[in-house]
């Protein structure tokens, strides 16, 4: 079957379409980090208060992990559907979602209140969170990726990815204002709902934007196509996921690889260091934050230049520089930190998040062009999320775990520097992807079964 073609998005659209991702992926990762920052800050006083303070942090940062646990399934639904019915629809609903679920936890009653149901409450709406996100990944980085063109993809689909930080930077801002206006009574006792509380503002606006953009023209061409082979042929698509595993598991496996380092790197310079700047250290709360709040600003504003160096030289070669960067920068990262200074904590946190930059950015655009379009929904996301559960799911617990029992920051950095190495095996074993053309709707690229011509 010959390749199916698109007329290339105007580039106003294109600007909007990629705004839209942008913002949607802000506020959803807003939602969830603020959850983590909570998790490290205050949630092991309000609904885990007869624990020992470590002890207390380990448990919520148990609810934490809980979210991430709920990924994969949300990329299992989400890319079924979304590969089914398109981009948009599911997005718009994982930021209902995921917008809900974090208005209600600002209305949560604590430990104090109503006992054990508080935490069982906390972890639900954890679950809804992960289920959200897990769906939200890949569909706003599709839609950018199949309304751009292929010589600027890894810059343009770079940009959904500069929510995390941008969402990381909204959390933390919002928290280190909120320390800083109050005291740490008012704060515990109150203060903390306010951040999620203001999600449903955010929430509105994000729909607004999210709904005033169009389908992605590649899935609706692929669409087509696939509906003229049924109608002239006979053929019908095997579900989304079954097409991933037959064609395409080297592919979700080298993903999965690929996103070790980049997820556990990310959590424990950004949410573990929150606990060890803190508790080991001996800095502030405030300090801490503010240096997250500042490297998370770089980081948003790097990731874009990652991607578009992706686009003149390669994704591997971008993503091994991450790779290798982020491992050999452990040791440094730990020795600045236990310096005690408010300048050696953001530059540690800094120059880490400039390199798991590296690894974000072609990321989008990475994984995007490894599937086929009617399974690249499903592909992109159970690669990116499944992997999750082993990464960033339990970064921040297994680092204070070992905080724990070892007194030292070395098994941590070994602990990063291994999931680096494996990040490195994984993007070696990969093809480079830059120059693949995603409007192709090749015959074996489709997978799909005959049925009987009189069905």
């Amino acid at each position: 079957m010959a390749a199916a073609t698109t007329a290339p998005t105007p580039p106003g659209s294109l600007k909007r379409i990629v705004a839209a991702s942008l913002i949607g992926t802000t506020i959803e990762w807003y939602d969830f980090f603020l959850y983590g920052s909570a998790a490290a800050l205050v949630f092991n006083k309000l609904f885990f208060p007869e624990s020992d303070p470590l002890v207390g942090t380990l448990l919520s940062f148990l609810t934490y992990a809980v979210g991430f646990a709920a990924r994969p399934l949300g990329a299992l639904v989400f890319g079924h559907y979304g590969d089914r019915l398109g981009r948009k629809k599911l997005l718009v609903l994982s930021l209902l979602l995921m917008g809900g679920a974090t208005f209600a936890i600002g209305l949560l009653p604590t430990h104090a209140t109503v006992g054990s149901a508080a935490p069982v409450l906390l972890t639900v709406l954890r679950l809804v969170q992960g289920f959200a996100l897990g769906g939200e990944w890949g569909g706003a980085v599709l839609l950018v990726s199949e309304h751009g063109d292929a010589k600027r993809r890894g810059f343009w689909a770079s940009w959904p990815q500069t929510g995390a930080p941008a969402g990381q930077l909204l959390a933390t801002g919002v928290l280190s204002a909120l320390t800083a206006l109050l005291s740490d009574a008012a704060f515990t006792s109150w203060g903390w709902r306010v951040p999620f509380l203001l999600s449903g503002v955010l929430v509105i606006v994000g729909l607004w934007i999210r709904l005033s953009v169009d389908e992605s023209p590649v899935f609706k061409a692929a669409l087509a196509a696939a509906e003229e082979r049924k109608a002239t042929a006979g053929q019908v698509e095997k579900m989304p996921l079954v097409a991933v595993l037959k064609h395409h598991w080297r592919d979700v496996l080298i993903a999965m690889g690929a996103r070790m380092a980049e997820n556990i790197s990310y959590y424990v310079i950004t949410a573990f260091i929150l606990v060890y700047a803190t508790t080991e250290v001996g800095l502030t709360k405030q300090t801490a934050l503010n240096a997250v709040l500042v490297a998370s600003a770089v980081h948003f504003a790097v990731i874009p230049a990652w991607g578009a160096l992706s686009d003149r030289i390669g994704r591997r070669p971008v993503y091994l520089i991450g790779a290798v960067g982020v491992g050999a920068w452990m040791f440094p990262f730990f020795a600045l930190i236990d310096r005690g200074g408010f300048g050696s904590l953001l530059l540690a946190v800094t120059v880490g998040l400039v390199l798991h930059g590296a690894m974000y950015a072609p990321q989008a655009a990475f994984f995007s062009e490894m599937f086929a379009t009617r399974m690249r929904y499903s592909g992109a996301s159970i690669g990116a999320q499944f992997s999750s559960v082993a990464a960033g799911a339990p970064a921040p617990l297994i680092a204070t775990a070992l905080l724990a029992d070892y007194g030292s920051s070395t098994p941590i950095a070994l602990y990063v520097i291994a999931a680096a190495l494996l990040t490195v095996v994984a993007v070696a074993c990969a093809r480079e992807t830059r120059d693949r053309d995603l409007g192709e709707i090749a015959e074996d690229a489709v997978p799909h079964s005959r049925v009987r011509a009189d069905a």
